[in-house]
């Protein structure tokens, strides 16, 4: 997860479509691809946890539409909106964007493909420790008064509908076995030529050979903590919820008291 989110640019398409799942260095391969293609890369989850509340509320049909698209209509209307909501963008990255791979090279056919990669043990001990931030009990009522992350739990449902579907396993619990799925599924829809994997941690050399561009001279490659960044947005939104929270409840009190006075 990046540290802000990204706005659209007139005119720009998608280049790349990145097939890495989440915690497998997206937030630094985003920045990395913002560089070197000069424009707005769209990383879904930044996108959807701080960007403007029409991100979380766009990709809800998006993935409903997904679920239904043994219906020519549901396929046609998901890659209506999505084309809509990627306008103005050089690359996606993160999930579901990473399980959209098929549709989203129909919509670009020029684009690269192009999958971060990790170690699936540590993949998997990150992506547990995600889980253990985002799926707290209490957290639909934390974000309700929230305008975008109230639908955070009914998106993340949809987006649990969209794995099992893909690769299998429990709502909410994906181990190295997901990833080993992933990687397979990517090798049979993407062409083999088309398909390139990246580890974040080889720097520019890779990805500038991928992208057929010159690496940026003396620029660092981009490295982002992503589980500092889940871990602030989450604070930050449970801080938000529970704050206006509390302006609710003290305006009740108020009312209730002037309520009190009156009779």
């Amino acid at each position: 997860m990046g540290q802000k989110a990204s706005v659209p640019k007139q005119g720009t398409q998608i280049q790349v479509i990145g097939a890495g799942l989440p915690r497998t260095g997206t937030s630094s391969f985003s920045e990395a691809l913002e560089i070197l293609l000069n424009g707005p890369v769209y990383h879904c989850g930044t996108q959807i946890s701080i960007g403007p509340p029409t991100e979380i509320k766009s990709w809800m049909p998006i993935l409903q539409s997904w679920l239904k698209q043994e219906n020519s209509t549901s396929r046609t209307k998901m890659l209506t909106l999505l084309r809509h909501r990627l306008a103005g963008y050089v690359a996606i990255t993160d999930s579901p964007g990473s399980e959209l791979v098929p549709e989203l090279m129909e919509l670009y056919p020029d684009a690269k493909v192009i999958c971060t990669v990790r170690d699936p043990i540590l993949w998997e001990t990150s992506m547990l420790h995600v889980q253990s931030l985002t799926g707290v009990w209490f957290a639909r009522a934390v974000l309700l008064p929230l305008d975008g992350m109230r639908h955070f739990i009914p998106y993340g449902y949809l987006l649990a509908a969209l794995w099992e579907r893909l690769y299998g396993g429990v709502a909410g619990q994906h181990g190295r076995e997901t990833y080993v799925s992933h990687v397979a599924w990517l090798k049979k829809v993407v062409p083999e030529d088309r398909l390139v994997f990246f580890d974040v941690r080889d720097g520019w050399g890779p990805l500038c050979k991928a992208l057929g561009v010159e690496a940026p001279v003396d620029v660092p490659f981009p490295r982002v903590n992503d589980s500092e960044a889940i871990e602030r947005s989450v604070n930050y939104h449970f801080k938000r919820g529970l704050t206006r929270w509390a302006c609710i409840f003290a305006v009740l009190g108020v009312g209730a008291a002037a309520f009190r006075m009156w009779k």
